[in-house]
């Protein structure tokens, strides 16, 4: 899977996903870009199957049924590594069920 890690999650992160393609909001050139513009230009890009993400408003405050990707929200702590990785054999297992056009929220 391809994965676009946002802004809010550590970039690090990219490490504790082995087997998938992960990138970074700012590696991909769009930091500091608002959601819906964020979401646009994700989706026009083509590049990613998954935007992961510690937003927990933007499922409802977005159009997510329209994206061509979808969308996880991690629901921990902080975006600290050591919280984010307890919550990540659960997303690894289901990875490959999310469906484009959905948001997902773990735990």
């Amino acid at each position: 899977m391809r994965i676009l890690l946002d802004e809010c999650m550590d970039a690090l992160l990219r490490r504790e996903l082995p087997g998938h393609e992960v990138d970074t909001v700012a590696h991909a050139g769009w930091a500091s870009t608002k959601n819906g513009k964020l979401l646009r230009k994700i989706a026009d890009s083509g590049r990613f199957d998954v935007f992961l993400t510690m937003d927990k408003n933007l499922p409802s405050q977005q159009h997510i049924q329209s994206l061509p990707f979808a969308v996880v929200v991690f629901r921990a702590p902080s975006n600290k590594i050591a919280d984010v990785r307890p919550l990540l054999p659960e997303f690894l297992r289901r990875v490959a069920r999310f469906e484009a056009g959905h948001a997902y929220v773990l735990p």
